[in-house]
């Protein structure tokens, strides 16, 4: 019999929506789920299929993991498994792609939106049962947004900007022209499209390469007036940079989703800063979700089950297959 583990820090509601959607389909397969990886070990060394986010994972799940051959990762990223040591190189890693467009680029509106109006201030207001009116808001039309990494959900989000009659320019890792930008840069000469930006969006997946990427001299870069949104992930943007730019008045202030550490500690400094908005991850989570997942998880095991591993869907090369 085959041994699938859902290993997921969700609502028992979100987690028995996989379960019941797999054992619908699949009734023979032995299911087991776990909301959190230290909660794996009855489960885990007899487990052949994994499905998680990285984000959920630690390094002491690959290493109990001694029958495993196959990852499905639910987020479009794959940090937090691809780049384990203990990852042996016969599993397959597969992940998610194309649905996340739309909730991404949505929560980056949001953002910047939210940036641009003050609404931090404005619901702690709320919640004192204060009138208070401050300095004008900001549109974002007019305004500069620069998008680092231009990929399926910078595709999705540059054209609502443009809608809105914002400028966009683009970061990427090559030149290229994409519909919806109005410029796109390299990463090794992008200064101007960051001195130019009136919100720097950061979308690009996080590697060795973009590792604190966004650091002192990004900063040092910005315009005064400039928010930074971060939906990539929290390894992109060195933290302690970014401290002493919001304390020193270098930036505006920051929208951000994502973090080195998660949860993100409460006594972390972030959390206090009054031009900083924090979301927990969830930039990518939408109530349709389960229903865009399943379908490919279940296309995924039915081929893995047939033994036509090069027909599973998203399939990603990993560091040790590199």
């Amino acid at each position: 019999m085959l041994n699938l583990l859902l290993l997921l820090t969700l609502p028992e509601t979100v987690r028995l929506q996989y379960y019941n959607g797999l054992k619908s389909r699949f009734p023979k397969l032995n299911i087991n789920i776990v909301d959190h990886h230290s909660k794996v070990s009855p489960f885990i060394e007899q487990a052949d299929v994994l499905v998680t986010f990285g984000p959920m994972m630690a390094e002491s799940v690959l290493e109990q993991a001694s029958h495993l051959k196959w990852i499905q990762a639910l987020g479009s990223g794959v940090d937090g498994i691809t780049n384990r040591a203990s990852l042996k190189e016969h599993v397959i890693v597969t992940n998610m792609h194309g649905i996340h467009g739309a909730p991404v680029s949505e929560a980056a509106l949001m953002m910047m939106m939210g940036q641009a109006r003050h609404m931090k201030e404005m619901v702690k207001n709320q919640l004192q049962g204060s009138w208070v009116r401050k300095a004008p808001v900001s549109l974002l039309k007019g305004k500069t947004v620069t998008i680092y990494g231009v990929g399926v959900i910078s595709c999705e989000l540059a054209p609502k900007c443009k809608a809105l009659g914002m400028r966009v320019l683009g970061i990427s890792s090559a030149m290229r022209q994409v519909d919806g930008f109005d410029e796109i840069h390299t990463r090794v000469h992008c200064e101007r499209a960051i001195k130019e930006a009136d919100f720097l969006v950061l979308l690009t997946p996080y590697s060795d390469e973009t590792h604190h990427i966004i650091n002192a001299q990004t900063f040092g870069l910005m315009k005064k007036s400039c928010h930074l949104i971060n939906l990539a992930r929290g390894g992109v943007v060195n933290e302690d940079d970014l401290l002493v730019a919001l304390n020193s008045g270098q930036i505006a202030g920051a929208a951000l989703d994502v973090f080195a550490q998660e949860p993100l500690p409460p006594s972390h400094p972030l959390w206090s800063q009054d031009s900083v908005t924090i979301t927990p991850h969830m930039g990518g989570f939408y109530d349709a979700y389960v229903d865009e997942a399943l379908p490919v998880i279940e296309e995924n095991l039915k081929q893995f089950m047939a033994g036509n591993f090069s027909d599973m869907i998203n399939i990603v090369k990993t560091e040790s297959q590199a």
